[in-house]
């Protein structure tokens, strides 16, 4: 039962009390679904089956039996595949983006935005497919001949988070099959449908069946997980979402010592150095910050501006922000949606009161919108930000913008790099020196210079420190899904035979 549908051009991709699991259309054995809820009116969109592990056991034995015929694909045969998955993705990019703003609640034109990005790992991955290469090895022992391959590791676990419902899901995906493996993809309790479009996407191009799973849980996240990260026949897990759980999968992960990529936490700092310019500067820190109203990892979290041009840029910074328009997703003009639930709006409220509380000044925003629904916030602007503040060391995950003010170099490395996490970094300045040396000097695994976002399915995404390890996109992405052999040949260079 749907309340508030969206009209989609193809109904179809709509998926309600079922998951994907081995070519088919699948209920939970117990019966049991979940609600989803539009985040913008609080309203039920459907119910989503409520996987538990015993569910789950039969989606990882059907990727085990299809990765034994998978495998043997050539490189060129999974890449045609993808190619389809991708060709599919474009044609639907429209019901994608309206599901994605249905469940995440993101404006439409960012949903739209989103779809796209998400397509393009499955082209990504499509031309990396076939040019997986080996070495061929000078030996050091006469008469050895020593070569590499590239193998799929095997059935892959992937985690992925609500906050971008078909990015998070194509980017493990893309590679997996890529390198020949098969997967078993938790889709997030919050956002379960925009992943099962993609599974139907998935059927329509033809994937194998086994070769793609998509299982739902809420109640049961950390049972599902738990099978995930301690099954024998699991090879490799994937996930995306905070440092704390990512502990936790690492921790039951290692009696079967899993090969594991994790994208967990960040706490970026964005940078302004007096000598930046200030209209790029202010345009990449709108992009940065507010960007899904501050869900995402790589978000801006603290914004750091020399002192010589904090107040004009606190000024111009607040006065773009003021322009913002708050609403539901699908209205026209809308720039900034809610944020995803309860627990959210609490956080953010408490770390504006926080701020303010000890001393923080809030220029623009700074409180909820209720008569718009249960989870809006206004985008807020805060100045007078100190180190105390739970802004300066927690991730906010929401549209809430503080800007502290710091005089050297010397400085705003010390405390931008006194996070434990290190996931993006940014900064702006026309020095080409300080360039060098601020890019150098932070701690994260990601730097934005003089630009707000750096998302690309080329560009290689991931962290250092408590923000996990292992890259996701580009030409490194898909050696996380591999392991490579060394085979030895012996007893070669032998004279000619006579």
């Amino acid at each position: 039962m749907s309340h508030n549908v969206p009209k989609l051009n193809d109904p179809s991709l709509l998926k309600t009390d079922v998951a994907y699991v081995n070519g088919a259309w699948v209920k939970a054995k117990s019966g049991k679904t979940f609600e989803v809820h539009d985040p913008s009116s609080g309203k039920l969109i459907g119910t989503a089956p409520e996987f538990d592990a015993e569910d789950t056991q039969k989606a990882i034995d059907a990727a085990a039996a299809a990765f034994l015929a998978f495998k043997t694909k050539t490189g060129r045969e999974r890449s045609k595949l993808l190619r389809k998955w991708y060709d599919l993705m474009v044609e639907n990019a429209e019901d994608i983006a309206k599901l994605i703003t249905w469940e995440n609640g993101k404006p439409l034109a960012d949903a739209k935005g989103e779809a796209a990005y998400a397509a393009s790992f499955f082209e990504w991955f499509s031309e990396e497919a076939p040019r997986v290469y080996g070495d061929t090895i000078p030996a050091s022992v006469p008469g050895n001949r020593v070569v590499t391959i590239k193998e799929p590791v095997g059935v892959c676990g992937l985690i992925t988070p609500w906050n971008f419902p078909a990015a998070m899901i194509t980017r493990k995906i893309g590679p997996a099959l890529a390198a020949g493996c098969t997967v078993v993809a938790k889709s997030p309790g919050e956002t379960p449908f925009t992943s099962l479009a993609l599974a139907e996407l998935a059927h329509r191009a033809g994937i194998p069946k086994g070769v793609v799973n998509i299982v739902s849980a809420l109640k049961n996240t950390a049972e599902v997980g738990e099978l995930l990260t301690t099954s024998p026949i699991v090879k490799k897990v994937s996930f995306t979402g905070s440092t704390g759980v990512g502990k936790l999968l690492m921790k039951q992960s290692s009696p079967t010592l899993k090969k594991l990529s994790f994208e967990l936490g960040g706490n970026a700092p964005f940078i302004v150095f007096d000598d930046a310019d200030l209209d790029l500067a202010v345009a990449g820190a709108i992009a940065s910050k507010f960007r899904s109203s501050g869900q995402t990892c790589v978000c801006a979290n603290r914004l750091f501006i020399q002192a010589g041009i904090y107040d004009k840029f606190a000024q111009a910074f607040a006065a773009k922000v003021k322009d913002f328009k708050v609403g539901g997703g699908y209205t026209e003009g809308v720039t900034h949606g809610p944020v995803i639930h309860e627990r959210a709006i609490s956080k953010v409220e408490a770390h504006v009161r926080d701020a303010e509380s000890k001393g923080g000044k809030v220029i623009q925003g700074g409180q909820k919108m209720p008569e718009l629904g249960p989870n809006f916030f206004q985008p807020t602007v805060i100045t007078g930000m100190t180190t105390e503040m739970a802004l300066a060391s927690e991730e906010t995950f929401g549209p809430v913008a503080g800007l502290f003010k710091f005089s050297t170099e010397e400085e705003v490395v010390k405390i931008a790099n006194s996070a434990e996490v290190g996931l993006a970094g940014y900064f702006f300045s026309k020095d080409i020196q300080r360039v060098f040396r601020i890019a150098e000097a932070l701690e994260v695994g990601m730097v934005g210079v003089n630009t707000g976002l750096i998302s690309d399915a080329a560009a290689p995404f991931g962290g250092v420190k408590e923000s996990g390890f292992g890259r996701e996109g580009s030409k490194y992405g898909i050696a996380e899904y591999q392991v490579i052999k060394m085979i030895t040949y012996g007893g070669m260079g032998q004279p000619l035979q006579k």
